[in-house]
C-alpha cells in the first residue's frame, strides 16, 4: 500500500471511530486519496458523503451539519486556494464554538517554497481561528505501515474539537491514487509501501474558571445571545429577571421572554445595575450599549458551559447548573416586582407594535409570519443581516423548555440557526441545507417524524450563496423551504447611519446595491422549485409541508424600512408613556 493511500484510510478510519457519521468533500487532485478513502466509507455505511464543487459552499455545509447534530464534521479540500476559500466557515465556527474539522491536502514538505504548482503556505492557514493545528504527512518507508501515530494525532484533534474548529494539513505525495492491490489502478514506479509520520500539534488551552455563587438583588437582566442555550432562559425564570433573548439563542421561549427589549431599553435600561450574559450577543446595538456602561456590573458566562447558580441555592439549581461566579449583596424583598415592570412594558409594546405592522409586506411582517407557521419540532435557519433582526422582532416561543425530567422535549422543541458568530451572510443557503439534512436524519420513512426545515434570508444573502442549490443528482436532498425577502438590494444598510437621507447621493449605488436578478429564473436554472408571494398571509399559506428543497419570494418596497423601524419605536415609545 502506498503512503498516500495508506494515510488517507487512517484518517478516515480513525474518524469513523471517533464518532463521524457526515463528510463533506471538494474535488480535487491532491487530495484524491482521502476522497478514495471517503468514498469507501460512505459506500460501506460508515459516513455520509456530501460532494460539492465549490469550497465555500463546503465549508459552510460542513458548518450546517456540524451545528445541527453537534458532531465533528470534516470537509476536505485540495492544496491551495482551495484551502483559502474555507476560511470564512472557519471563521465562523471559531466564533460560535463548532465541531468544524478541516482536512486540507498539501503537496509534499520538501515543495513549500520551491514554486511548485499549487503550494502555498498552508501551515496554520487559519491563524488562531482554529482551536488546533495538526500536520501528517506521508514519508518513509515502514512495512507493513505503522499508522498509530497518525491515529493518535486524528485523534486528538477530534477531542479539541470539542471546542471548535480544528485543522488537519495531509502533505500528500505520488501516487495519489490507490495500488492495484488496494482496489484502484497500478500505482507508478515511486510507490512505496513505507509510511512515516510527520504529526505536530498546538492545542490552544483555556484555564478554569472560579466557582462563584450570584444573589438575586441587584436589578438584572439576562442577555442571551447566539448559542447561548437553555440555561440562560432556566437562570431568568429561577431568579425572576428580564430576559432579553435572540432568536438563534437556543432560550427564546417561556414566560420572561421579551418581544420588545431592544425598544425596552430606552425607557427600563437606565435602571439594570447588573447583566448576565449567554452566548454571543451580538444582534442589537442597544444591547451593546448596555454592556458597555460603566455603571453595570456584567457577568459573562463561559461559552458552552453551565456556569450560574444563585444564593441561597436550592438543591435543584445545583443539579441543574454548575456555579461559576458571585455577586455579594442582599436580595430584595419582592424580587418578582422587577420583572413585573419589564413584562407588563412588553405587553404594551407588542400591541403597539403589532398595530402598525399590518398586511403589508416588509421584513418585519414577513419574519413574524414565518415565526407563526414555524411549528414545534422544526428548524429554521436564518440570515444573519436583516433577517435575523426582523425575527428578533417576533413574539417568543411559548413552548415549555423542560419536561416532567427536566430535559428538552423533543415535541416541543423549535431549533433557530443563525451564522452570527462573525455574523456574516456567507454561506446560508449551504449552511441550511446541511442543518436540515442533520435535522432530518434518521427520520422515520413512514413520514410520521417530519421534522420540517425552513431558511428566512434576504435577497442579497441568498445570491451569495446560490451555489449552495447546485447539487449533484446522488446527493442527499432535504426537505427545505426557503423564504427569501426581496428587496433588491441591501435592506440592513437603511437603517444604519448610511440609510439617512443626507447620504441618498451615495446610499444607493455603494449600500443599497440594487441587483435586479429574477429568482425565478435562477431557481429554474438549478432545477429548484420556485413560488412567490404577494403578502405575508399568502406566504403563511405557502408554508405547508415541505418536499424536498424549494424557494418562496416574496418582495417588499425597501424604501420604506427605515421609516417603518422608526415608527415601530415612536410607536413603542408613545405607549409606554402611560405606566
Amino acid at each position: 500500500m502506498n503512503p498516500s493511500t495508506a494515510l488517507a484510510r487512517a484518517i478516515v478510519d480513525q474518524l469513523v471511530e471517533d464518532g463521524v457519521r457526515e463528510a463533506v468533500l471538494c474535488p480535487g487532485s491532491r487530495n484524491a486519496p482521502l476522497s478514495f478513502a471517503l468514498h469507501a466509507a460512505d459506500a460501506e455505511g460508515l459516513v455520509r458523503l456530501h460532494v460539492r464543487i465549490d469550497e465555500r459552499t463546503a465549508g459552510f455545509l460542513a458548518l450546517g451539519l456540524a451545528k445541527a447534530s453537534g458532531l465533528p464534521v470534516p470537509v476536505v479540500t485540495t492544496s491551495g486556494t482551495a484551502a483559502v476559500n474555507l476560511h470564512p466557515a472557519v471563521v465562523e465556527a471559531d466564533h460560535s464554538g463548532v465541531r468544524l474539522m478541516v482536512l486540507t491536502a498539501d503537496r509534499p514538505v520538501e515543495l513549500r517554497g520551491t514554486g511548485a504548482n499549487q503550494t502555498i503556505d498552508q501551515v496554520r492557514l487559519y491563524g488562531d481561528s482554529v482551536r488546533c493545528f495538526e500536520e501528517l504527512s506521508a514519508d518513509g518507508d515502514l512495512a507493513p505501515p505503522d499508522v498509530s501515530g497518525w491515529r493518535e494525532t486524528v485523534a486528538r484533534a477530534v477531542e479539541l474539537s470539542r471546542r471548535g474548529p480544528v485543522h488537519l494539513n495531509v502533505a500528500f505525495r505520488e501516487p495519489l491514487v490507490p495500488g492495484t492491490a488496494d482496489g484502484g489502478a497500478a500505482d507508478s514506479a515511486h510507490d512505496s509501501d513505507d509510511v512515516g509520520s510527520g504529526a505536530r500539534a498546538m492545542p490552544l488551552g483555556d484555564g478554569l474558571l472560579p466557582v462563584v455563587l450570584l444573589d438575586a438583588g441587584p436589578r438584572t437582566v439576562v442577555v442571551a445571545g447566539d448559542g447561548a442555550g437553555w440555561e440562560a432562559r432556566w437562570v431568568a425564570e429561577a431568579a425572576s429577571w428580564p430576559l432579553l433573548a435572540e432568536p438563534s439563542s437556543g432560550a427564546r421561549s417561556g414566560p420572561n421572554a421579551l418581544a420588545a427589549y431592544r425598544f425596552l431599553l430606552d425607557r427600563l435600561g437606565p435602571e439594570i445595575e447588573r447583566v448576565v450574559v449567554y452566548g454571543r450577543p451580538t444582534l442589537s446595538r442597544p444591547v451593546t450599549r448596555l454592556l458597555a456602561r460603566g455603571d453595570v456590573e456584567v457577568v459573562v458566562a463561559p461559552r458552552r458551559g453551565r456556569v450560574v447558580a444563585l444564593s441561597p441555592t436550592p438543591p435543584v439549581v445545583a443539579e441543574l447548573i454548575a456555579p461559576a461566579w458571585v455577586a455579594k449583596g442582599a436580595p430584595r424583598a419582592d424580587p418578582d416586582a422587577w420583572l413585573t415592570r419589564w413584562l407588563d412594558a412588553d405587553r404594551v409594546a407588542r400591541q403597539a407594535m403589532t398595530a402598525r405592522i399590518d398586511d403589508e409586506a416588509s421584513g418585519v411582517s414577513v419574519a413574524r409570519a414565518v415565526a407563526a407557521a414555524f411549528p414545534p419540532g422544526a428548524l429554521l435557519v436564518v440570515g444573519s443581516s436583516s433577517s435575523v433582526r426582523d425575527l428578533d422582532l417576533a413574539p417568543p416561543w411559548e413552548e415549555p423548555l423542560l419536561d416532567s425530567d427536566g430535559v428538552a422535549h423533543p415535541d416541543d422543541h423549535r431549533l433557530v440557526l443563525a451564522n452570527r458568530g462573525a455574523a456574516g451572510i456567507d454561506g446560508t443557503v449551504s449552511t441550511a441545507v446541511g442543518a436540515a439534512l442533520a435535522h432530518q436524519a434518521g427520520r422515520d420513512p413512514d413520514g410520521s417524524d417530519h421534522r420540517p426545515a425552513y431558511a428566512l434570508m434576504g435577497d442579497l444573502t441568498f445570491l451569495h450563496d446560490s451555489n449552495g442549490l447546485v447539487l449533484g443528482p446522488d446527493e442527499p436532498r432535504p426537505d427545505l423551504t426557503i423564504v427569501v425577502v426581496n428587496d433588491d438590494g441591501g435592506g440592513l444598510f437603511s437603517l444604519l447611519e448610511q440609510g439617512d437621507p443626507a447620504y441618498a447621493a451615495a446610499f444607493e449605488r455603494v449600500f443599497g446595491t440594487p441587483h435586479g436578478v429574477a429568482m425565478s429564473s435562477l431557481c429554474a436554472a438549478t432545477g429548484t422549485p420556485y413560488q412567490r408571494a404577494e403578502t405575508p398571509d399568502e406566504l403563511r399559506a405557502m408554508l405547508e409541508r415541505p418536499n424536498g428543497i424549494r424557494v418562496v419570494e416574496i418582495h417588499t418596497d425597501r424604501s420604506r424600512t427605515r421609516a417603518l423601524h422608526e415608527s415601530l419605536r415612536q410607536a413603542v415609545a408613545d405607549s409606554l408613556g402611560s405606566i
